[in-house]
């Protein structure tokens, strides 16, 4: 037997996206529908205006200049109006076009934005996406993409929306745009390791930031600052962090988990209803089994890794070396516009659905104590989880006023 680790991710099948790689390799600049009709320039608006979504921003210019194209930000949205202007003014976007507040996404949606990088909290994605999708807008959005089941369907079929359209879309699983990750990949793929029959993956640190509730603050206000500590708006650590290596193990097995089953808990965590920590055994179906664990709790060992073992193989493959041009961060848009130019537009909305699922599935798991099938989120209609929705939901904050979870009340594993 022959065990490797590996760091790195993925946003459609195996052998799809190794066939991507290759067709991008490959692939010139040329005339696309990527510029709005009398520019000359790649137009770019964000929405979510926090540290991701600037720095998703920073990235997908840095591409821009990578390729040879000259790109301008057009416009910002965000829930606070002094963040979607704090970006705005960084890159000279006049203040009418920096929108704010719960439906700003259809006003910068409504402007000639020819790529639109989606970084709200990951309950909004799904609205959001959905919307640029029928807005026309080539995409790209940072993982996970759903806090709950519905949503990470939602994901999926916007996405058979935007191959209908020729758009592009690309996910924020980075690791799927990483070269060491594609070589690994591309090994699997053409038999020189052989099958996956087990590993472990693992994303185990320290506490994230977090937010107590202001005085006279609305709860969605506060929600909004604090969304890293609510299952409701982030769907908890194993699916906004974790979600990295299930990608991972997804891509290189090349299906999804039949089954979870796990336990967890919470004791450190401060404001919000989240797990401490995460622990699943994930059933790959054919006797593939994977350990996943993943803690947020100071002063513990952590690390970061995914890890296989493979039944072996002699066969010889000559590996391409994968452009990674900048960090996977930068060449994610470097491959993103590239696919657009040569009029093969990627589209990894699917296969980040699918690990986000697979990450939601752990979560079910750990909250409640019992196994959770594949199928009763993704087919089974009459399944308890099936419709499983976390509340207050994105169009909630349209609506209206919001009401918060309790802090500090969380899931109870056998507590039906």
């Amino acid at each position: 037997m022959k065990s490797n680790s590996n760091q790195g991710m993925a946003g459609v099948s195996r052998r799809d996206f190794i066939k991507a790689s290759a067709a991008l390799a490959a692939a010139g600049i040329g005339t696309s529908r990527l510029y709005a009709a009398g520019s000359d320039k790649i137009r770019v608006g964000l929405i979510g205006c926090g540290g991701r979504g600037n720095g998703a921003l920073d990235n997908h210019l840095a591409a821009c200049k990578h390729i040879g194209k000259d790109a301008q930000v057009v416009a910002t949205a965000d829930w606070f109006k002094g963040r979607a202007e704090g970006t705005g003014k960084r890159h000279g976007v006049p203040a009418e076009k920096c929108f704010a507040g719960a439906t700003a996404y259809k006003d910068l949606l409504a402007t000639d934005v020819d790529v639109v990088l989606i970084a709200t909290s990951p309950n909004f994605r799904p609205v959001h996406f959905e919307a640029a999708v029928n807005a026309g807008k080539n995409v790209f959005m940072e993982k996970p993409v759903a806090v709950d089941p519905p949503g990470a369907r939602r994901i999926i079929a916007s996405g058979e929306v935007a191959k209908d359209k020729g758009l592009a879309v690309v996910a924020g699983t980075q690791r799927r745009h990483e070269r060491g990750y594609q070589r690994q990949a591309y090994e699997i793929e053409n038999g020189a390791k052989g099958k996956i029959t087990g590993g472990r993956v693992s994303w185990c640190g320290g506490a994230l930031w977090f937010q107590r509730q202001n005085e006279n603050e609305s709860d969605a206000d506060y929600m909004i600052r604090n969304w890293v500590s609510f299952t409701e708006m982030s769907g908890d650590h194993i699916v906004e962090q974790h979600v990295h290596n299930l990608d991972v193990a997804n891509w290189f097995i090349g299906r999804p988990p039949v089954t979870a089953l796990g336990f967890g808990g919470r004791a450190r965590r401060k404001t919000g209803n989240q797990f401490d920590f995460h622990s699943v055994d994930f059933d790959w179906g054919d006797g593939v089994h994977i350990h996943s664990m993943c803690r947020q709790i100071n002063g513990t060992h952590g690390g970061v890794w995914e890890n296989f073992v493979y039944s072996g193989s002699d066969k010889k493959v000559d590996v391409p070396d994968f452009e990674e041009h900048g960090g996977p961060y930068v060449q994610e848009h470097v491959d993103l516009l590239r696919s657009i130019l040569a009029g093969k537009p990627l589209n990894e909305a699917r296969n980040v659905a699918i690990s986000t699922m697979t990450a939601i599935m752990g979560r079910i798991a750990t909250y409640t104590g019992v196994t959770v099938k594949w199928d009763d989120l993704i087919k089974n209609k009459d399944s308890r989880w099936y419709n499983l929705t976390l509340k207050p939901t994105a169009e909630d904050f349209e609506k209206g006023p919001v009401t918060a979870p309790e802090d500090d009340v969380c899931a109870i594993p056998g507590k039906d």
